[in-house]
């Protein structure tokens, strides 16, 4: 899968997420997703890796489990968040559902509220 359809992908999954904004981190250029000011998934400046909060045990559960596809990012590891990365193969739809997670613990409880009120597609 190339760069931008890995971008295009990522993008599609973060903004169809209710009040879901695109929005640059201070002097970065890489897409951050925000929801309210908050992050709540940021790609690397490469655009080869993903960054998203997770709840706890998760990190270590996924990062336990597939060394290869997630890792602890710096800064950010120490509080739970995990790392993806984009440049091997990866199961798109196990990524929605961490995005989402991610954003179920950042996102103001009515929008959560409206989430689980969706439509089952």
């Amino acid at each position: 899968m190339s760069d931008e359809d890995v971008a295009s992908r990522l993008r599609e999954i973060c903004l169809n997420l209710p009040e879901a904004v695109e929005k640059p981190f201070g002097g970065h250029t890489a897409p951050t997703y925000r929801v309210g000011d908050k992050m709540f998934a940021m790609t690397g400046e490469d655009g080869r890796s993903l960054t998203f909060k997770a709840g706890p045990g998760v990190q270590d559960a996924l990062v336990g489990s597939d060394p290869e596809r997630f890792f602890v990012p710096p800064y950010v590891g120490r509080n739970g968040w995990v790392g993806a990365r984009l440049d091997v193969e990866q199961d798109w739809d196990e990524i929605a559902g961490l995005i989402e997670d991610s954003y179920r613990l950042i996102a103001p409880k009515r929008l959560v509220r409206l989430l689980d009120e969706r439509p089952i597609a």
